[in-house]
């Protein structure tokens, strides 16, 4: 059964930092392109990040020079650093594997004040 687990996400004040993580079973993250969405209150989920098989990563505009994919193939976990965050940053943050688009994570909640 494959499942993803994001988790990391709180309550920071607007220029702080945030690491969120995203663990995975049942499928070896390094073997497809994993990306970071987000979903804004009111607004459609939205791709911030994103980091193929062979490590190359792509953004966003809004989180260029800020955030930052990793992945852990030892762990099978994909990271997103986040600095420098804006309160335009805020909301629920999932993790996805281009392989399986159909499954999705809880997500982990993301507040950024201002």
């Amino acid at each position: 059964q494959v499942q993803l687990v994001e988790s990391g996400g709180g309550l920071v004040q607007a220029g702080g930092s945030l690491r969120l993580s995203c663990a995975a079973s049942g499928i070896m993250l390094r073997w497809n392109p994993v990306g970071w969405h987000r979903q804004a209150p009111g607004k459609q989920r939205e791709l911030v990040a994103r980091i193929t098989s062979g490590g190359s990563t792509d953004y966003a505009d809004s989180v260029k020079g800020r955030f930052t994919i990793s992945r852990d193939s030892a762990r099978n976990t994909v990271y997103l650093q986040m600095n420098s965050l804006k309160p335009d940053d805020t909301g629920v943050y999932y993790c996805n594997n281009e392989a399986m688009p159909h499954i999705w994570g809880q997500g982990t909640q993301v507040t950024v004040s201002s």
